[in-house]
């Protein structure tokens, strides 16, 4: 038996999950202007895949060429191969998929042209439209021995153009399309609603801004830039952090290209030209027949929002039934813990929490951990306000959270400014924990109110995404959570902890114990058993102990919704594990681990996936759930995931992915029990209200 047969290696195992976006683009049972969006966040995910992970393989490729997946032993060379097949084969099925949704899109009343699919009118309009509002706007450049090849921006989109004099001679010409000064979309006047894509406008008439030259070929190109910066390794600490992180920004921006695509054919000897510019091998380049961004289609989702049928049907998070409104938050809390659901259940009444805190005389301190925030936050507003009354505020801002690092500055800037102590992470470790601790001291005893989540504290993605949230007045988990912002307030981590799991240091030891004692309860021939939700595993000595446990008889089930490293179903190996993804209308983000069953079951929600990159390298907190009525709900939750024939695919023995049937039962979408499931617990429990008044 070799690895390969048991294990997948992770960027291809991405791949796959790329795919099942992909899937969801094409099935016509999603409303049209939601596989707009599948197919926009296919081609975004995409990118930020080019930019960070092949960005990381091919600078280990010139580092470290023997350096081998320890997983399925491929070099970063053989990956990169395995990368861009895998990757041509994916984006010609995209522009399939995209030729046929802007088909349906004309349908509905909107067309999206070039100027093969316009009349003389159009096209007469659309000249003088590119003369006044366009051409004025555009810096045109001709490569030359006085004018350099242009830097082109990450993800920006160019026109190229093979220019021929009059003597025969050809130079390349360049004009930026989206430098944001004219809208992309250019409405072209008619009965039907008409658009067609400034950057096709621009390509059409190059002529015009290249005069006393022969236009011979032209193509829109975009390029992706490498964005995996070890911020780390270049930090000298006599530098203000903050000032480091906005230079890491401005870096990034200008780093060496890792793909370049081409929206027409051109000659092979001008794509090389281009790519000795660029500094780029051949084999990173791509062409489509799809605009190279698809962002504009969120403009065509507004033009067509007058016909609801072709959107999914308005979902609004609900009040948890846990949760009176007309009580103070804090008092329930000590009561008894809360666990939210998002989306299905309102960041409400954390938000409350949170507010309640900033304005209660007995608080004395809120600390806390911020990975990603909405622009607009109410949770830093929150702790603004608390600060501004006097509390003690602490908070950790990530400024290391990939691509979120301006608006964290920004957030960290405000929250200085308002009194609130600030510190920006770790050296050698991302904090990526979603913990918050709010201290009251009442009577002389101090009291935690301890809140740990799977998912940002951000207000716009817990619409968006499923997390969970517990709020809890343990006052163990409370001290523990105390020891954890005391170490990350010293620049240190935890080495012990007692209830918490707590990364780097006591999460993959712990896990392994727990594993370990499964295996120990199926050796003895009692009923074993290991459920783990999380987005992605590939944690090599998690996986090994899972085929350990799996050998041993344990019944282990896993949701992975993304990369799975780990295949099941093979025989002697991991026949007793099964492995489904979940890729929906919602975005598949709470951490859930389950050991065992009945009395001796120990149920976990967690920040952390089972990635060495969250097990090893980052600060992550895994909270117990020991209320037995939140841990029925955990395991009901669970239940129904893993009961999904709908939005569920299952991962066989040969590493393919099959999405499931209803076949005889019911159809089971399990994002719509959950929502339907909060909506009706609400109209139940108002429904009770009534008839009691």
């Amino acid at each position: 038996m070799t690895n390969e047969t048991i294990f997948m290696n992770r960027e291809l195992s991405w791949l796959k999950f790329n795919e099942r976006v992909l899937e969801e683009a094409e099935s016509e049972k999603n409303p049209l202007c939601e596989r707009l969006t599948f197919a926009s966040i296919y081609q975004s995910n995409l990118d930020e895949f080019f930019m960070v992970r092949v960005g990381s393989l091919i600078d280990q490729m010139i580092v470290s060429k023997n350096v081998k997946d320890n997983k399925t032993g491929m070099t970063a060379k053989e990956q990169i191969q395995a990368i861009l097949a895998r990757v041509a084969k994916l984006n010609r099925r995209k522009d399939t998929v995209y030729e046929n949704l802007m088909d349906e899109v004309a349908q509905a009343g909107i067309r999206l042209v070039d100027f093969r699919k316009i009349g003389k009118k159009e096209g007469k309009y659309l000249e003088q439209y590119f003369d006044a509002e366009i051409a004025p706007l555009i810096s045109p450049i001709v490569v030359g021995k006085r004018q350099p090849f242009p830097f082109l921006k990450n993800k920006g989109i160019y026109a190229v153009v093979v220019l021929e004099k009059k003597n025969g001679k050809e130079k390349l010409g360049i004009i930026p399309c989206n430098s944001g000064v004219f809208p992309r979309l250019v409405q072209v006047p008619g009965e039907e609603e008409t658009y067609m894509l400034a950057e096709e406008l621009i390509l059409h008439f190059m002529s015009k801004v290249f005069k006393g030259y022969f236009v011979k070929a032209k193509s829109l190109i975009r390029v992706t830039r490498n964005a995996d910066i070890d911020a780390d390794a270049l930090y000298d600490e006599d530098l203000d952090y903050r000032d480091f992180m906005e230079g890491i920004i401005k870096k990034r921006k200008r780093l060496l290209p890792v793909r370049v695509e081409f929206s027409r054919e051109l000659d092979g000897d001008i794509v090389d030209k281009i790519c000795e510019y660029l500094d780029l091998d051949g084999k990173y380049v791509f062409r489509g027949s799809s605009p190279l961004d698809l962002s504009f289609v969120f403009q065509i989702q507004d033009s067509l929002r007058n016909h609801p049928e072709l959107f999914y049907e308005k979902r609004v998070p609900q009040r948890s039934t846990q949760i009176d409104s007309k009580r103070l938050i804090l008092e329930q809390i000590k009561e008894k813990d809360k666990l939210l659901s998002y989306p299905y259940e309102s960041i409400r009444p954390f938000l409350d929490m949170l507010s309640e805190a900033a304005n209660d005389d007995e608080v004395v301190s809120i600390k806390m951990t911020l990975y990603r925030v909405a622009k607009q936050s109410k949770v830093v507003e929150a702790l603004i306000d608390a600060a501004e009354n006097g509390k003690d505020v602490l908070v950790l801002v990530e400024l290391k959270a990939r691509f979120d690092e301006e608006n964290n500055i920004e957030w960290s800037r405000r929250l200085e400014e308002a009194g609130c102590t600030v510190i920006y992470g770790l050296d050698g470790y991302k904090v990526h924990s979603k913990l918050c601790l709010i201290t009251k001291k009442t009577n002389g005893k101090i009291e935690y109110y301890t809140q740990i989540g799977t998912g940002n504290y951000n207000e716009k993605t817990a619409r968006l995404y499923t997390d969970l949230s517990l709020m809890t007045y343990d006052q163990e988990i409370g001290e523990e959570a105390a020891a954890i912002f005391q170490a990350l307030f010293m620049g240190e981590t935890v080495r012990v902890s007692k209830k918490l799991l707590v990364a780097p240091n006591c999460l993959q030891n712990r896990l392994l114990d727990m594993i370990e004692e499964e295996i120990r309860h199926a050796k003895r021939g009692e009923e074993a058993y290991i459920g783990v939700k999380m987005n992605s595993l590939t944690d090599k000595k998690l996986m090994d102990k899972l085929i350990e446990a799996s050998q041993a008889g344990v019944e282990i089930e896993l949701i992975v919704r993304g990369i799975c490293c780990l295949i099941p179903g093979v025989e002697g190996y991991t026949e007793n594990i099964r492995v489904i993804s979940i890729v929906g209308r919602f975005l598949e983000h709470s951490r859930i681990y389950i050991f065992g069953k009945e009395e001796k079951q120990k149920i976990y929600i967690a920040s952390a996936d089972w990635m060495t990159r969250n097990t090893v390298h980052r600060v992550e907190v895994a909270a117990p759930v020991e209320n037995p009525d939140l841990k029925l709900r955990l395991n009901e939750m669970f239940i129904t995931m893993l009961s999904d024939n709908v939005q569920a695919r299952e991962l066989n023995s040969s590493g393919k992915y099959t999405r499931l049937q209803p076949g005889e039962e019911a159809p089971l979408n399990s994002q719509e029990f959950f929502y339907e499931s909060a909506y009706e617990a609400l109209e139940s429990q108002e429904k009770n209200k009534t008839i009691l008044q």
